[in-house]
């Protein structure tokens, strides 16, 4: 039996059904950081549904007169008088997956390289301009509108403006501090590279832009609570809106930004932790949903 039909329609719920679905979900919002990982998951599995099922489509069928390859020679696109040739099937069933696979390698490299050329020019031009805080740990800027961001990567920074030095509590710059120092150790700027990835393959998918989208909101979000360890609600909502018109430069990761809004709805409102029965049940299904195309694509024999 062939896959291909399986193997697309399950493509075709995880790209456009999916996606819908967890936006409407309420549960993802109190557990951003369950809710980015599956956001990924559903990215990995789309992306092996799609290279198995043009491997499928690739390989020659009984019941299908050779698959894709047999709609190419009948297209007078094969080789050979009567059948279409063998090796067309091998390099197409092949060809189609390595380039999936590699476009998305590709893209994964592009968007680290040129975000850490991006956070290298920044970094150079901090050095020169501000001082370092050993108070602070973070390097101070000269810039009158209160401003933190993090410059991710292999030699971390966190930048702090004179505006927030002289406009924020202690608490909120803890808060703040604290917050950036979730983007450094979660290593957020690779998240965010591996769904810009995705985009770039896939950029007509609504997977693809909501991952995106939503996966910067969420890791927002679980910097946020890393602040809130130490540091109450208010004192953390207060830092966010002073710096809500702050803007980061390419390639750094700032607590404030267009999010503010919708993170401090979140701060303040009643957010409860999911109960631990539907946040096992999420990531039992999250590590399921990859395997889940391999499983159509090699369903066990009956017999």
């Amino acid at each position: 039996m062939n896959a291909a039909p399986v193997l697309i329609g399950y493509t075709a719920a995880v790209g456009f059904v999916a996606p819908h679905v967890m936006l409407r979900s309420r549960w993802p919002h109190r557990a951003p950081a369950l809710a980015a990982a599956v956001w990924h998951t559903l990215a990995v599995s789309f992306s092996i549904g799609a290279a198995l099922a043009a491997y499928n489509l690739a390989m020659p069928a009984e019941h299908l007169h050779a698959g894709l390859v047999g709609l190419l020679h009948s297209c007078g696109l094969g080789t050979g008088a009567g059948h279409p040739d063998p090796h067309t099937a091998d390099r197409l069933a092949l060809g189609v997956p390595a380039v999936i696979a590699v476009a998305l390698l590709a893209g994964f490299s592009f968007h680290v390289v040129r975000a850490r050329r991006a956070r290298e020019r920044h970094r150079k031009a901090v050095d020169l301009v501000g001082r370092h805080s050993a108070r602070l740990c973070a390097t101070v800027m000269p810039y009158a509108v209160p401003a933190v961001y993090c410059l991710p990567g292999r030699r971390p920074r966190i930048v702090i403006s004179d505006g927030a030095v002289d406009h924020l509590t202690p608490e909120q710059l803890d808060a703040v501090l604290e917050h950036e120092q979730a983007h450094i150790a979660g290593r957020h700027h690779l998240v965010l590279a591996a769904v810009e990835a995705f985009h770039s393959v896939f950029r007509w998918l609504p997977l693809a832009r909501h991952a995106r989208e939503q996966t910067a909101l969420l890791l927002e979000m679980v910097a946020d609570d890393r602040a809130l360890r130490s540091q109450s609600r208010e004192v953390l909502a207060t830092a966010m809106y002073e710096m809500a018109a702050a803007r980061a430069p390419r390639g750094a990761l700032a607590a404030g930004g267009h999010t503010v809004l919708i993170r401090m709805k979140r701060v303040l409102g009643p957010c409860t932790a999911p109960h631990p029965a539907l946040r096992g049940s999420v990531a039992a299904v999250a590590a399921a949903v990859p395997l889940l195309p391999l499983l159509f694509a090699c369903p066990p024999a009956l017999g």
